[in-house]
């Protein structure tokens, strides 16, 4: 699989679980270690928990890959799966903040605008209609 499907496919995974600000930066003119950075935020443990493995069985089940490495735990603020060509990030939103991997890689080009995220319509305002 190319490396662009790879972090489009890592992009909704992620969204399947709801992770927030999703942004696939491409770096394949900025670094020879990989070519796409996916970075998602989660809330809390049990989130960044859910996004990750989210990512993790999808990929292993649907398309027989699996991380050549991880670092960090899901218990912790910020975990790395390592496709390769594709490096995912999943950070807790504050850990995101202090660490600002988008400015540091600020010349890279992000692949795509964040996805926004379809905002709720309450059961009152539907039956308002």
């Amino acid at each position: 699989m190319d490396s662009k499907k790879l972090a489009l496919l890592c992009r909704d995974f992620a969204d399947n679980k709801k992770a927030e600000n999703i942004v696939v930066l491409d770096v394949r003119k900025l670094s020879s270690v990989t070519d796409y950075f996916v970075i998602a935020s989660g809330t809390s443990q049990p989130h960044l928990r859910a996004i990750v493995e989210e990512i993790r069985s999808q990929l292993r089940d649907e398309h027989d890959l699996s991380a050549a490495r991880t670092d960090g735990a899901t218990t912790g603020s910020w975990v790395v799966l390592d496709y390769f060509d594709v490096i995912v990030h999943v950070m807790h939103t504050e850990t995101r903040t202090r660490y600002d991997l988008e400015g540091l890689w600020g010349d890279a080009k992000p692949l795509l605008p964040p996805k926004p995220r379809a905002k709720k319509v309450s059961a009152t305002k539907k039956s308002a209609k």
